[in-house]
């Protein structure tokens, strides 16, 4: 007996002649908002000064998307290299979550040295935002019917139209809700994160040193993503392809690697049991 039977209803919310409101764009807007006003009342309570992060958020958006864009494009240039002023024809999908993260990252060091904060107390009170924003955000994938698994015959499963399915995979109805997988992953993520950060030891410090949150960020979320990606039907391939059955996905390439960094800077983090400094003071 089915207990989830998902089928989009289209990328459009709505659409008045020549202006269209899609989902996706409509997601990504909240998970902008909603990640400000988290990531916000995190740096009061760790100590930034107030406007700290409306002021990074322009330059975070910007890295990301542009860090989005190049990611995808590299591994796809086959696709670009023929007409490659199509890879700048951004609405019309192909963005890639590493890219973005390195983008965003990026866009926090530069800001960070400007402005003589510390990257890490930065990031430790962005990442839980980023979490529930990709858990917000996986629903524009949803509504666009992309990003999906392979066949399945569970009792949850997702329809995807004709027209959005791989060749190899016409004759097929129902696919693996990665979006869905992913979505409740980064969720969960999230309420880890927030609860992590609030905690204090019975001295009054923080119970994670200075990056302690962005490590288990590195680590829970890579972990999800690596089996996530394994599922899907649209990997970008450092070589090899899917059809060949010899992909090597570069989204698990990289999840493992950054999963191995984040165990290997939380071991060092909390092996040095330093309590959280002062995140305003110069970087030296």
């Amino acid at each position: 007996m089915p207990l989830a039977v998902l089928q989009s209803p289209g990328p459009l919310l709505v659409e008045l002649g020549p202006l269209a409101i899609r989902w996706y764009g409509l997601l990504i807007a909240l998970a902008v908002l909603l990640g400000l006003w988290v990531s916000s009342r995190l740096a009061k309570m760790r100590g930034l000064e107030a406007g700290v992060i409306s002021d990074l958020l322009p330059l975070i958006v910007l890295g990301a998307i542009i860090g989005a864009r190049l990611y995808y494009v590299i591994f796809e240039w086959r696709q670009y290299q023929i007409n490659w002023l199509e890879a700048f024809q951004i609405w019309k999908g192909g963005i890639a979550i590493h890219g973005a993260l390195l983008g965003g990252s990026l866009a926090v060091v530069a800001y960070a040295r400007w402005m003589k904060l510390s990257f890490w107390a930065l990031m430790d009170v962005l990442l839980p935002s980023v979490a529930l924003g990709q858990a917000i955000g996986r629903w524009g994938n949803f509504f666009n019917s992309e990003a999906f698994g392979l066949p399945t015959s569970l009792p949850w499963k997702l329809w995807i139209p004709v027209a959005n399915r791989p060749a190899a995979y016409l004759s097929e109805n129902w696919f693996h809700p990665t979006f869905l997988y992913e979505s409740i992953w980064d969720l969960g993520l999230f309420v880890l994160l927030i609860l992590l950060i609030r905690r204090r030891r019975s001295n009054g410090d923080w119970l994670l040193p200075l990056g302690g949150i962005s490590c288990i960020y590195a680590l829970v979320y890579s972990l999800g993503r690596y089996w996530i990606e394994g599922l899907r039907l649209d990997p970008l391939c450092l070589w090899g392809s899917l059809e060949q059955a010899n992909c090597l996905r570069m989204a698990q390439l990289v999840s493992l690697l950054l999963a191995l960094a984040g165990a290997a800077g939380l071991a060092w983090l909390l092996a040095l049991k330093r309590p959280l400094p002062d995140p305003g003071r110069p970087i030296d």
